[in-house]
């Protein structure tokens, strides 16, 4: 989950909700440059954390604080190769493609933990092959399956930016990354709050997206228990932005 520290508590964000926010971004990239496949692309995006069950796991820090996503642990590292294995098993249940792109994005950020257990090795390795062979089955090629991966992570990059709260003050620019056609892209907040991308991707002149987030009025937790049940008992609130070409 992602947590941000408010004046009376923390703000709360599901990492399935903030996957949601990316895939209402991905909806409003402008159609004739999209990626290949862009609905099943768009359905990759929304279910790519679908591994973050945030009610079923330690969620507290041990000063009692909600444990934001940055500071999950690599302890139980057989515990998560399980998760991203199931992560991967179940991604096929929605298609081909939607596994596919769901792999790559296991493989991105796990590649580089490669070394560390040996249930790890085997599953990153059965990715790549499962990465090629559905590449074969659908008859595209590597050019347009890193387009639509590139779009994935602009999209899941952009969703953090705002989830995150890190748009920088005084409409100042913060790269968000480089997008499907390899251009990059700068975010800003104007003093009217409106946000803007540049250059501009999407079809639409102004839009608005959203996500939803759990109030927390309460500071500190003794128990995950005692933090998830709050989190089903706290006030819902609306985040909401919109997006202008300027």
């Amino acid at each position: 989950m992602i947590v941000n520290a408010t004046q009376n508590g923390w703000e709360v964000i599901y990492h399935r909700a903030h996957a949601l926010l990316a895939a209402q971004l991905a909806g409003q990239w402008r159609r004739k440059d999209a990626p290949a496949r862009l609905y099943e692309t768009i359905a990759a995006i929304s279910h790519h954390d679908d591994l973050e069950k945030e009610w079923e796991e330690d969620v507290i820090t041990k000063s009692g604080a909600p444990k934001d996503f940055t500071l999950a642990s690599d302890a139980d590292m057989d515990a998560g190769v399980k998760k991203l294995a199931n992560l991967a098993k179940n991604a096929l249940y929605r298609g081909r493609w939607v596994a596919l792109l769901i792999s790559m994005h296991i493989s991105r950020l796990n590649e580089p933990s490669r070394g560390q257990s040996s249930e790890l090795d085997k599953l990153l390795d059965e990715q790549l092959q499962n990465q090629q062979l559905w590449r074969e089955e659908l008859e595209i090629d590597q050019e347009k399956v890193d387009a639509a991966y590139a779009f994935m992570q602009w999209c899941d990059r952009l969703s953090l930016i705002l989830c995150q709260q890190e748009l920088p003050d005084d409409e100042r620019f913060l790269e968000i990354s480089k997008g499907p056609e390899g251009q990059r892209y700068d975010i800003m907040q104007r003093s009217d709050n409106l946000v803007v991308v540049k250059p501009w991707p999407f079809q639409d002149e102004q839009f608005t997206v959203n996500v939803e987030a759990c109030d927390l009025s309460q500071v500190k937790f003794e128990t995950s228990t005692e933090l998830v049940q709050a989190l089903q008992e706290a006030p819902i609130k609306v985040l909401e932005w919109t997006f202008v070409k300027s």
